[in-house]
């Protein structure tokens, strides 16, 4: 059998970015035949990003791209299995240029990113690769892509886990850093009135009709008391209606017409919003595995 040196291993290893390990296994299968050791470990990563594909990816990171005109923006949502990859380099590498190609390339939906080109690969073979490497699953979930009407400003919070985009028409820089950063912090779900689901109105509504009923307050009363709690939702859950966080007396409408501005647009990315997590009891785990090992 042929030996298998470090500088073999070293060799595949820049060549497929896999694991020493993994290098060194694919090289002893193949009786250290370069090429044929790199067709071993391109099928084991494949067959890795197989496995992992069912696995919950609810962590990850909200990565930005903005042109140096502040007028083309996009954002991603890049997710994988356990924070600690989150800070991986070849990750965070991985999402950059997810948001990049979302930016310059304009693909409609997320089908559409895996079969973009990145680095002579497509972003799938490149995600794949990734899985492989790395051992988690690895998703790109969603992204947003802004041709601005004014100028957008952008923030990333929390270790990239919050990221906003917010096209300011009018005012200036700072005034777009502080609206990125309220946006953040107060989460707003809508722009404007206008912009909240008829749906989300009509469950405060009749909360609010329930609470007052059970109160008891009359009957006569309830639609306008509902009202009140409405009008009230609303501005915590508008951007236009909420305090501005640098100063609770000003809105956000009274700050930008204070300051000759609109607001064309904004959005907010939260990681692994929406996303149920898996919790494991590691007890019961250790325990099932030891059973099945014993039969």
């Amino acid at each position: 059998m042929a030996e298998i040196t470090a500088s073999m291993v070293k060799e595949l290893r820049e060549k497929t970015d896999a694991p020493m390990m993994e290098c060194k296994k694919a090289l002893t299968e193949a009786a250290g035949d370069m090429a044929k050791a790199e067709e071993i470990l391109r099928v084991k990563l494949g067959s890795k990003a197989s496995k992992a594909a069912s696995r919950v990816t609810a962590e990850g990171i909200v990565a930005t791209y903005l042109s140096a005109d502040g007028k083309l923006a996009a954002m991603a949502e890049v997710n994988c299995e356990t924070d600690f990859v989150a800070k991986n380099d070849d990750f965070l590498a991985f999402a950059a240029s997810v948001a990049e190609l979302v930016a310059t390339r304009n693909p409609a939906d997320v089908d559409a990113i895996s079969a973009l080109e990145l680095g002579g690969q497509t972003v799938e073979q490149v995600r794949t690769a990734l899985v492989g490497k790395i051992g988690e699953n690895i998703t790109v979930r969603r992204f947003v892509r802004i041709d601005a009407k004014g100028v957008v400003a952008s923030y990333i919070h929390a270790g990239a886990k919050i990221g906003v985009l917010v096209d300011l028409v009018g005012g200036d820089e700072s005034l777009g850093k502080d609206l990125a950063m309220h946006i953040a912090a107060a989460k707003p779900k809508a722009l404007a009135a206008a912009e909240v689901s008829a749906e989300l109105i009509d469950t405060e509504r009749r909360i609010a009709i329930e609470k007052a009923r059970e109160a008891g307050k009359p009957d006569a009363m309830l639609e306008k008391i509902a009202e009140g709690t409405v009008q009230k939702f609303l501005k915590e859950v508008t951007l236009l209606g909420q305090p501005f966080v640098k100063d609770d007396k000003l809105t956000i409408e009274a700050l930008l017409k204070s300051r000759s501005a609109s607001v064309a647009s904004f959005t907010l990315y939260v990681v692994g919003e929406g996303i149920e997590k898996k919790v494991t009891d590691f007890a019961a785990e250790v325990a099932a595995q030891a059973a099945a090992a014993k039969k």
